[in-house]
């Protein structure tokens, strides 16, 4: 049997315990990272190859529910938490086995506050003494649609409504708004905090409160501060509770689980009593078991428990998967001063409603199959005709011999880059998930390519991420000819010492995984502990200049140049071996007959050295350019397209309709191709127009009259 699930750590730890307790058959298990999970899923199931019960978080649930891959459990509805159960309960039926229940609480160190507050407004006053001005009154991720939803509990709002509409707007979202950037306004909490800013703060005693969830409590595992939980407190101004979104990790099973005994045994032993102790115990979870209790001394699990029966469940329908981006674009907006929050709230409206509109309708492929028809018949009649030539039968008897010799290559390109080709091209004129595709013809090319009735320099348009793309990839490419030919012509110099030492140097950033530099960059460019940040900070205290520290992601001046160090830091050492490579094709005799000739340094690398070694050179900046036009990891993982999707390219884009923007896979296939048309005429079109003007009669009457001459 196979178990898929996303734990780590302690969690990790404990299901191997629970899973070495289970006799009936072996299982085998499967660790995937969290952020790619639902697309596995999506992808494996159908086709029989994923796994025969899985871990997940109920909230996609009506996702999986639609798409297929969950069946219906069978277990005892009076062992669970009616409202654990009520979680995994969705369109009549029992989709999941409920494990633990998790949500955020509020963390209060007990060096620099005494008790627990009796409202958010209030945590000042619970204060042993003012803080200093490194520190915070409270570490929460402010950024993040998760945690805000707490906040806009208290004033009585939701993110998604009964109906499954967008439910961030009107009076409580944007109440809910300003109270957040309040806090940040007035330095009360830290500004662009992520998960690790904020266990940094806390763990180090340079945040008095904190808004986590049990992982924090796992974090501080013996750490010497001594710290307190209780559930989150009320919001004075309404008199009513901050309420967090409730996430019940559950066992789901596959359609081929749900027909397997032995699998269904497993799923009810991992709900078991003594499964969820032992989870209690050592990954300090709360349970979903009402038959559960948890020991008086425990405040910590205590603590969570309460604030678990306070919160608010997650929706499990399709539409809460499409909440969270628009959400968190316009809370980003507002607390970076880009927007008002009346103005924030109505375009993530806007970007809600149109990631939910419906699929373009099916449309009769009639068409298509005559033209791919004629093509063929087209194709099929030209071979032949060449075929009954007699050249061309001679051509072919002699060259036999050679086509055994590529026959291979042939096969391995095929399948890897023709193959894959052809099937984007046919995925994107379809619409559907898996198994459900229906032909809808050029209806994705066309939304595209007129900004989905938007105007077409719009924010997020195909034309607007196009222009970024095209000026990503000059600026990117030219500093990466610039920067590797100039380091290549230096270590080329035969006075210069310790050249190896230099060459091996300079070609590491171009050996490290692309994923690891882009990480490592990003952390430099963090605003508080970025080694950027630090050395512009050295640099202005030196010049006696005041220095406020940059918020990199704020803006897109400052997110693109952070992009780009990133992105020339990976790619110069590449044109830098390029480089010393064509060099050595340089005569040293035509060089020194240069300097006779009393050409100076500038001129003898411009008018000799450089037209030998452009042959070598273009194909390499056609390259570059190619990987660089297609450079995801850089984009997604330093800037992530912040500031609100501006630094965003089209593979980025791309990337977001498939996997963030309800799985529209047809779509992104659309613009995938689209891409490839782009790639294709800008690398054909020069040499095109190179061979023509070859070809050109003004060409042919310049060389005429120079060899007259």
């Amino acid at each position: 049997m196979r178990l898929w699930h996303a734990y780590r750590g302690a969690e990790e730890r404990a299901l191997a315990a629970v899973l070495a307790s289970f006799t009936e058959a072996p299982v085998e298990t499967l660790a995937v990272p969290y952020d790619a999970y639902a697309a596995k899923l999506a992808a494996a199931i159908p086709l029989g190859d994923g796994p025969d019960l899985f871990i997940d978080a109920h909230e996609r649930l009506g996702d999986y529910q639609a798409k297929g891959l969950v069946r219906p459990v069978v277990l005892d509805p009076t062992l669970f938490e009616p409202q654990a159960l009520g979680a995994v309960t969705f369109k009549g039926g029992i989709l999941g086995v409920p494990l633990s229940q998790k949500c955020v609480a509020l963390f209060r160190n007990d060096a620099l506050a005494h008790a627990p507050p009796a409202s958010l407004e209030s945590l000042s006053a619970s204060l042993h003494a003012p803080l200093d001005a490194h520190s915070y009154l409270l570490a929460y991720e402010s950024r993040s649609a998760y945690y805000h939803a707490a906040f806009l509990g208290a004033f009585g709002g939701r993110l998604l409504d009964e109906g499954d509409r967008f439910g961030f707007t009107g009076a409580p979202a944007e109440a809910s708004l300003a109270l957040a950037k309040s806090l940040l306004d007035r330095g009360l909490t830290p500004p662009g905090a992520d998960g690790a800013l904020v266990t940094q703060l806390f763990r180090s005693g340079r945040a008095a409160f904190a808004i986590s969830g049990p992982w924090l409590a796992s974090e501080l595992d013996g750490a010497s501060i001594r710290f307190h939980v209780s559930p989150l407190p009320i919001l004075a101004a309404t008199g009513a509770r901050m309420r967090p979104l409730l996430t019940v990790e559950s066992v789901m099973l596959t359609p081929r689980g749900a027909a397997n005994d032995a699998v269904r045994s497993l799923a009810n032993h991992l709900g078991s009593r003594a499964a969820a102790e032992l989870r209690m115990r050592d990954a300090r979870t709360v349970s979903a078991r009402a038959d559960v209790t948890i020991a008086e001394s425990d405040h910590v699990l205590l603590a969570f428990a309460e604030a678990a029966r306070l919160a608010e469940p997650m929706p499990a329908t399709v539409a809460m998967r499409a909440v969270w981006e628009p959400t968190e674009k316009a809370l980003r907006k507002v607390l970076s001063g880009a927007a008002e929050p009346a103005l924030a709230l109505r375009e993530a409206e806007w970007r809600f409603e149109d990631v939910r509109r419906p699929p373009p309708p099916s449309r009769s492929p009639t068409l298509l199959v005559v033209v791919l028809t004629a093509l063929a018949l087209t194709g099929a009649f030209m071979l032949v005709r060449r075929a009954r030539s007699p050249e061309f039968r001679a051509r072919l008897r002699e060259s036999r011999p050679a086509y055994g010799y590529v026959a291979h290559a042939v096969v391995a390109v095929g399948l890897l880059v023709f193959v894959p080709l052809i099937a984007g091209a046919a995925l994107s004129v379809t619409a559907g998930g898996f198994g459900e595709e229906r032909y809808v013809g050029l209806a994705h090319f066309i939304s595209i390519l007129t900004a989905r009735g938007r105007p077409l320099l719009s924010a997020g348009s195909f034309y607007v991420v196009l222009l970024v793309t095209v000026a990503w990839t000059i600026v990117n490419v030219g500093l990466h000819l610039a920067i590797g030919m100039a380091l290549g012509v230096l270590l080329s110099r035969p006075t210069l010492r310790f050249r190896a030492l230099y060459r091996v140097l300079l070609i590491v950033p171009w050996a490290v995984p692309s994923y690891v530099t882009a990480l490592a960059w990003k952390g430099m460019f963090h605003r508080q502990f970025g080694a950027v940040t630090a050395l512009v900070d050295t640099l202005a205290s030196a010049l006696g200049v005041s220095f406020q520290p940059i918020d990199w992601f704020s803006r897109f001046s400052t997110a693109f140049a952070a992009n780009l160090v990133t992105n020339v830091w990976l790619g110069f050492p590449f044109m830098m071996v390029v480089t010393l490579a064509a060099l050595t094709n340089v005569p040293k005799d035509v060089l020194e007959a240069a300097e006779i000739d009393g050409a100076s340094r500038w001129q003898r690398f411009r008018l000799v050295t450089l037209p030998i070694i452009k042959p070598t050179m273009l194909p390499a900046a056609t390259l570059g350019a190619v990987w660089t036009f297609n450079m995801f990891n850089v984009v997604f993982l330093v800037s992530g397209g912040e500031p609100d999707g501006q630094t965003d390219t089209l593979v980025s884009e791309a990337y977001r309709w498939a996997f963030t923007r309800q799985a529209q896979v047809g779509y992104a296939a659309a613009y995938a191709v689209l891409i490839f048309l782009l790639l294709f005429a800008g690398t054909k079109l020069p040499e095109l127009a190179r061979a023509r003007w070859r070809r050109s009669p003004i060409l042919a009457a310049s060389n005429a009259s120079e060899a007259a001459s």
